[in-house]
């Protein structure tokens, strides 16, 4: 019954499609994906370093690989630009901007670090994607009224991440 009546409301008005973070104003976001997929740009790079070093290799399996870790280490660094926009603009709101204007700087040195780091393989643009993403982290909860702590991610390459103190 439903559809039939949302089908003739679609015939009497031509509707458009919406999209959004999520389809109800949820206030449900976190950093934490950001930093994830952040780390894993890094521990990619690790990877393809690694695999090119080794002098045995078979060619063709260290191609496959290679190509599997490229796309892999772009996807997770696409991930952290919708993460962090995700954020930026549905969270940080004009009272949160008015208190930290340098949010707009900040999203805008991860949105180029990500890509340079999509476009190469340099481990120092993926330390500087983390740390950035860092930066972003602890300016959220700051916002949030939380405190932080750095700690070791519990994954290779184990760099600091920052966590709210939950309690």
């Amino acid at each position: 019954m439903f559809y039939s009546i949302a089908r003739k409301l679609d015939q009497l008005g031509h509707a458009t499609a919406a999209e959004a973070h999520c389809d109800i104003p949820c206030g449900v976001y976190d950093p934490g994906p950001a930093l994830v997929a952040a780390v894993s740009v890094a521990r990619i790079m690790d990877i393809m370093h690694e695999a090119g070093a080794k002098t045995d290799a078979d060619p063709v399996s260290l191609a496959n690989l290679l190509a599997r870790c490229a796309f892999q280490k772009e996807t997770e660094a696409e991930k952290v630009k919708h993460e962090i926009r995700v954020i930026w603009g549905d969270y940080f709101k004009a009272p949160l901007i008015e208190k930290h204007p340098e949010v707009h700087a900040l999203v805008h040195s991860i949105m180029q670090k990500a890509s340079a780091c999509k476009q190469e393989v340099h481990r120092d643009d993926a330390l500087a994607l983390v740390d950035l993403v860092n930066q972003f982290a602890e300016l959220f909860w700051t916002t949030k009224g939380k405190k932080i702590e750095r700690h070791p991610a519990p994954y290779p390459p184990n760099l600091e991440i920052v966590v709210p103190v939950l309690g």
